[in-house]
């Protein structure tokens, strides 16, 4: 019996291995595209491509195949999401009317909108932990679209900011975060060029949505217009439907084992407050890097520029409608100014991005981003000048080339700075500072206008707030690089070593093949004792 059961064993073995090689051996099988499929899935029709599995069980990623779709997914969402604030602005003056709100009442709008989608990271992040990146991004487009769709019915400004703010800003981040994450699990050869094309997903809404909103207010109003954009944001929704998981091949029937790595156990808290606490203080260090603020001094400048720059970088985009309008423009032409910047970002980002990728910039990137943010912020003085559409087309055309270069190294850099392990924690951290400044920036511009009567100051101040990032960045990073060459060029102090003397080394390192006299004694010796032993 032991013996049946064993070659029983060895047999059940035996299949198992030829089950795990029948995709080689099987002559009924399809193949799509270089892919191999089962041999059940093309009889019952189904053609889903296997992905390959790497030896460690690992999902690698395809590279192509399913990924181009998801990239044209991202760049979709990106466009719906990060693309939607800038064309808030065409709204801005019927919304001030409406609500007979000031300027800084109506700017909280967008100001709330943005800030949410940044700050909405750390939690982003526990759903995708939690339903994958699918359904989170799902999740975001049905949140977006009903904002918006309720901010129609909206009676006072308070309102709209819980409805277009809270809720649509919070559909936007989780349609945008879970995108980008999931494009990075299919793209790891190209991941560049996926990166940079992706990234003009952004650039494709700053050309679209302006003029999308501009028709629509023209023909429905305010009102209509957010309903109609509300049904749009719920394309999301079907992005995210294609954005499927990697899995590898799933093998049908009861495992044969039920086997759980062994964890060490670690010590439960007692009391309700203890383990409110280890749990609360468990998500902030895995979601969000407090310790790399603390000892990571390159992170730590990094995110004191960033969040110092992004107090003005983004309030031009929902300020240059209301200037240019306010000084005798067809609004239709002021829209077509923020399409332009679209168009600018479309052309250049995919090339900046594939350029700044190559080995030369490694180690460059940083002074690359500084120059293009201080050219960035130089840019919005040329509003200063006049309010002509000559003017303020070349004003779009140079604020769009340097925030092509921005947009494309501003995570690059980020991933400079530090460990990729550490990278989605100090991105949220990131995150949660950028909000405050972009939630703060855009109520003072409105202050400063209903104080004054003008927009160029606005400009003039967002000039000063962004170049003086991009002194402070540029600066900061150039001192701590001499540093660390300073560091790497004084040579340790070692100690020398003593000399040898000549009689030691020689006595050490010689040797004879010929037997000496003192060798024939020793032998002889031995022998003599192996002799006395028997």
């Amino acid at each position: 019996m032991n013996r049946r059961k064993g070659s029983k064993g060895a047999g059940d073995c035996d299949s198992l291995q030829m089950e795990s090689k029948a995709p080689e051996q099987t002559p009924n099988m399809g193949q799509k595209n270089g892919e191999i499929m089962d041999s059940e899935e093309v009889e019952n029709g189904k053609s889903e491509p296997i992905v390959p599995v790497a030896m460690d069980g690992a999902v690698t990623a395809p590279d192509g195949g399913w990924g181009w779709v998801v990239l044209v997914a991202t760049i979709l969402v990106l466009a719906l999401t990060l693309g939607f604030p800038s064309c808030m602005g065409i709204f801005y003056t019927d919304l001030q009317m409406e609500f007979q709100a000031s300027n800084q009442e109506t700017s909280w709008v967008p100001s709330i909108m943005t800030s949410v989608l940044h700050a909405g990271g750390p939690f982003c992040s526990v759903l995708v932990e939690r339903f994958g990146c699918r359904t989170t991004v799902m999740l975001g487009g049905v949140l977006s679209g009903l904002g918006m769709a309720a901010s129609s019915f909206t009676h006072t400004i308070t309102e709209l900011y819980v409805t277009a703010g809270v809720i649509t800003g919070l559909g936007f981040c989780f349609s945008f975060q879970p995108a980008v994450t999931i494009l990075g699990h299919y793209f790891v050869r190209r991941r560049a060029f996926a990166n940079a094309v992706s990234s003009s997903g952004t650039a494709l809404g700053l050309c679209t949505l302006p003029l999308l909103g501009n028709y629509l207010h023209t023909e429905l109003g305010w009102r209509g217009s957010f309903l109609v954009l509300g049904a749009v944001l719920l394309n999301c929704c079907v992005c995210g439907a294609v954005m499927r998981p990697l899995w590898g091949r799933r093998h049908r029937g009861q495992p044969l084992m039920n086997h759980r790595p062994l964890q060490p156990e670690e010590e439960k808290p007692t009391g309700r407050m203890r383990a409110l606490w280890a749990g609360l203080t468990s998500a902030l260090h895995h979601h969000m890097a407090f310790d790399l603020l603390r000892n990571n001094l390159r992170y730590r400048v990094y995110a004191v520029g960033i969040t110092w720059m992004m107090l003005g970088f983004v309030v031009p985009l929902i300020y240059l409608v209301p200037y240019a309008t306010a000084h005798d423009m067809e609004q239709s032409r002021a829209a077509l100014l923020l399409s332009i910047l679209g168009i600018v970002n479309i052309v250049v980002r995919p090339p900046i991005g594939l350029l700044f990728s190559l080995p030369w910039f490694k180690g460059r990137h940083i002074y690359v981003f500084s120059a293009a943010l201080l050219m960035n912020g130089l840019s919005n003085s040329i509003c200063c000048i006049d309010a002509s559409f000559s003017v303020l087309l070349v004003y779009v055309v140079t604020y769009g080339l340097s925030m092509s270069v921005v947009g494309s190294l501003m995570f690059t850099v980020l991933m400079d700075t530090l460990d990729m392990s550490r990278f989605p924690a100090a991105l949220g951290l990131l995150a949660i500072m950028e909000s405050v400044t972009l939630l703060i920036g855009p109520p003072l511009a409105g202050i400063m206008v209903d104080r004054t009567g003008e927009y160029f100051y606005v400009f003039f101040a967002c000039s000063a707030t962004v170049a003086s990032s991009a002194v402070f960045l540029m600066v900061s990073f150039y001192w701590l690089d001499r540093r660390v060459l300073k560091g790497q060029q004084v040579p340790p102090q070692v100690s020398p070593p003593k000399p040898a003397s000549v009689n030691n080394v020689v006595s050490q390192c010689q040797y004879s093949s010929v037997p000496t006299k003192g060798d024939k004694d020793k032998a002889s010796d031995s022998e003599t004792g192996d002799a006395a032993r028997l």
